[in-house]
């Protein structure tokens, strides 16, 4: 097989999943680590890939944000597994902030109306789908956005700083030990700093692919909330040890 074709799969890859590992690559291009390492760091100098510990993962533009239906088909496997792990931290009778996003919105369907909810929400699917399901839900009042879904403004700011929660559960698109928590769009970062800002306990709930990216906007400091996610290398884990707690699923 040619090297741009290799190249071609690699970011193909790469489209589907955020991240791939290089045992993948060497299966689906059938070449040697030693060649998918060089392919790799060719990507890299090219600008289209940022290497990590074996493999690489996609580079993310500060400001582009996928709409629901792309970010809904990536990483589905480890968003359901994520979204079990955050299932166990609701209690009944919680007043919970809900953020909009597709990690969130896996965690409706574990939500049970038994349990006499509260949810707060700015994303328009996630108040629907807690509504069908019977949950009292409150969604907050703003500017609609018309890629993620999220309401978003002045109005869903002030909106927020009404209430107080026992959880917050958010989304995030990057994850760094220097930059903290970052999201491209200013509108949506400030109404995530102030779910925050409100609740007693804070989880964001993010695949693997968003540690070491970094979007427009900081939302917070690591410290400020827990993360769940799958399970990370010991070198990316390694790194937020000491600044907060992660709490890793298996896939």
């Amino acid at each position: 097989m040619l090297a741009e074709e290799r190249h071609q799969i690699i970011l193909n890859l790469l489209k589907t999943n955020s991240i791939v590992k290089l045992q993948d690559i060497c299966e689906q291009t059938q070449c040697s680590e030693s060649s998918a390492r060089r392919d790799l760091q060719l990507l890299e100098e090219q600008g289209l890939l940022v290497r990590v510990h074996g493999g690489a993962k996609i580079k993310y533009s500060l400001q582009r944000e996928l709409d629901m239906t792309g970010k809904a088909s990536r990483n589905t496997q480890e968003k359901a597994a994520i979204a079990t792990a955050a299932q166990a931290h609701v209690q009944a009778e919680d007043v919970i902030y809900l953020d909009a996003g597709t990690s969130t919105l896996a965690l409706i369907s574990l939500l049970d109306s038994s349990l006499q909810l509260t949810v707060v929400t700015n994303g328009v699917m996630h108040a629907s789908l807690l509504a069908d399901r019977g949950i009292r839900t409150i969604l907050v009042g703003g500017e609609l956005k018309n890629t993620t879904k999220a309401i978003v403004g002045v109005e869903a700011v002030e909106a927020l700083k009404k209430y107080r929660f026992n959880k917050t559960f958010l989304g995030i698109n990057g994850i760094h030990p220097k930059y903290g928590y970052t999201t491209p769009d200013p509108d949506e970062a400030a109404v995530k700093a102030v779910a925050i800002e409100q609740s007693e306990q804070v989880y964001v709930l993010a695949d693997s692919s968003k540690f070491d990216a970094v979007s427009f906007v900081k939302v917070a400091e690591i410290g400020q909330a827990t993360i769940i996610t799958s399970k990370l290398p010991q070198r990316i884990a390694g790194q937020y040890s000491n600044q907060t707690t992660i709490q890793e699923v298996l896939t």
